[in-house]
Formats: structure tokens, sequence, C-alpha cells
């Protein structure tokens, strides 16, 4: 069996009822956790490339990258970053790669590489102290975005026109105000996600009401709406977004304290953000990434501390399908699934 058939056979079994599959005969698929060697580190940052090449980054300035399934794991972090924390990492395929350090001042960094890590290149060190970079993403192999907690009342905008080898911040004029405590957490990359070639929405928490912003013109004017993830406090909001084209879109996210419960962690959206339904099944915790399954205009993964969750029915209803940690996960066109995580996790979606 040619792997594209196989892993359409996985990805039919995931989205089947269990029922369905143990009539069938199929396997049902599976995380498969890879051995990077890295216990000490927690992934946060994951850019999967394809079933064989994904690249994933975390603290102690960890950046890895395998280009055999998860079999072996080259060590490709920047000299000299042990103290920074590399919270989201874009790639564009096994060589090209950007990749953010999170935290006040120059704490926040933009890194990239063109030669599969064996060199990088700063390309961004934050200047301002009352900046706080949270994630990145990119619409195309040029251009690209990063977004900061606000500054003087905005979030600021962080634009490329060049694959990441330069960056310049946007005037903020298009940028509505944030509210008293509201910012952006930097829990798994997917605070700031892209569809297509211009629009692009943001994922905020912290403040009495969690939002997202959206942008059709990248990055220049944005717009808010209210979502039903319960805020009201700096650890609570939208953690995680993930779009499939630019109408249809989830959120999840939810209380990370591991002692408090998060009642409604997941919406979505069927008109580009603009409104936003609650799930009628929700995961059952604090999620911190979700994916869209390719190929699938309803099924997509959820990931947390405590679990991951699938939906098949574009986020109305969710159920459990692992028990295990995962922080961040992604997939690609050729039926690649990957997740990141804590103690160095990194797996992928088996048959």
């Amino acid at each position: 069996m040619g792997a594209g058939v196989a892993c359409a056979a996985a990805l039919a079994a995931l989205t089947a009822v269990p029922a369905q599959a143990q009539e069938s005969g199929q396997r049902t698929p599976h995380w498969q956790v890879k051995d990077t060697g890295s216990t000490g580190v927690r992934f946060r940052g994951l850019a999967a490339v394809g079933r064989d090449t994904a690249w994933v980054s975390g603290t102690q300035g960890t950046v890895l990258r395998t280009t055999d399934g998860g079999a072996s794991w080259r060590n490709a972090s920047p000299p000299g970053a042990e103290e920074l924390q590399f919270r989201d990492i874009e790639a564009f395929d096994a060589r090209r790669a950007v990749v953010l350090a999170i935290g006040e001042g120059e704490a926040s960094r933009v890194y990239r590489t063109d030669d599969g890590g064996a060199t990088w290149t700063e390309s961004f060190r934050n200047t301002d102290a009352r900046a706080f970079y949270d994630c990145l993403t990119f619409f195309d192999r040029r251009h690209g975005l990063a977004m900061s907690d606000p500054v003087d009342g905005k979030f600021r905008i962080l634009s490329t026109s060049d694959g990441g080898r330069s960056w310049t911040v946007l005037p903020s004029a298009g940028m509505p105000a944030a509210l008293p405590g509201e910012a952006g957490f930097a829990a798994g990359g997917q605070c700031l996600v892209s569809a297509g070639s211009r629009d692009v929405w943001l994922a905020t928490g912290g403040a009495a009401r969690a939002r997202v912003l959206h942008s059709a013109d990248r990055g220049l004017t944005w717009t808010a709406s209210d979502t039903p993830i319960p805020a009201g406090d700096p650890a609570r909001g939208v953690f995680a977004l993930a779009f499939r084209d630019r109408t249809h879109g989830l959120a999840v996210g939810g209380d990370y304290r591991p002692d408090q419960t998060s009642p409604q962690p997941a919406a979505r959206t069927a008109d580009g953000g603009r409104d936003w339904r609650p799930a009628a099944q929700p995961p059952p915790a604090y999620r911190s990434g979700v994916a869209w399954l390719p190929y699938s205009r309803t099924a997509a993964l959820a990931v947390g501390p405590t679990g991951t969750d699938l939906t098949t029915d574009g986020g109305r209803t969710w159920r459990t399908v692992d028990t295990g940690s995962y922080d961040t996960v992604d997939c690609t066109p050729d039926l690649g699934c990957w997740a990141a995580g804590e103690q160095g996790r990194v797996a992928r979606l088996e048959s």
C-alpha cells in the first residue's frame, strides 16, 4: 500500500465512529511518540512540513529537525540561544525556517535559517521594553507577521516581505484598542494564524472577554469579535486558532491552570471570525493547540496537557481520542499530522 493510500485510510479510520471502524476492520490511528532525546525540553513550537519532515522548538533555545519521519532528530539550535524560549517556528521546507523567541524586551527575537539549521541569522531583536512577542505566521514564503502584547494600548504587529530576513513594525492606526488586561498566549504558536494570501487572525485572553481579531489586508486594519470562551482572568482566554479557509475557523483555550476547570474551551466560526458559536459538546479541559485534518471540511484535532480531542462535525462536538500531554499540533497536505509538548514529546499520527 502506498504512503498516500495508507494515510488516507488512517484519516478515514480516525474520522469514523468506533463501531464503524471496528466493522470495517480499520485500525484506530494513534499518536506514535518519537524519541527526540530531549526529555528536559518543552516543545511549544511546531512546524510540520510533511509526513517525513518537521521542526520543533522550545525551551533552552532548542530547535530540532527530522527528515525521516521522526526516526532521528538533528539538533538545529541557534548557537548562544540557550537562555531563550522558542515558542513558535514556521518552516517552508527542510532547509528554510523562521523561529520566534518570546519574552520581555530583548528576549523577543526572530532567527532565520536557510541551511537546515546549520547556521542562523538573527533578523529581529525587540528593543522596546514594553513589547512581548507571542506568535508569528506566514502567508507564503515571503510575507509574514509577528504579534506582540499591547503597547500603548494596542497589539503591535511586525511585518516581513522577504521571508523573515527583515522586519518592520506596522502602523497601529488600524488596530482597535486592547481591553484592560488583554494579551496573547504564547502557548503553542497558534495565537496568530493565517489562511490564504491576506487573511490573518489574532487570539486574545486575560481581559473581561476573550476575543479574536481579524485582518483581511495582512495586518494593516483589524476588527475584533467576542468569543464564548471564558476569560476574566489572566490565565483564561483563546489560546489557539485554526482556519481551513478564510471563513471556517476553530478556537480553543480555557484556563491553563491545572487546578481550574475550563467549562467552554472551544468555539467555531463560519463567517471569518465575525461570529463565534460555542461547541455543543466541548473538549473536557483546557486546550492549547488545534489543527484541521487535511482534505476534510469537518474534522480537526485539539490538544492540551490532558489529551487530544477529535471533531468530525466542524467543531460542534468533540470526543477525546488520546490522553497524552501535547501543547501544539500541525497537519500537512500529504496527510502528516504532528504534535509536540512537554518532556521532549513529539509524535506523529499513525494508523
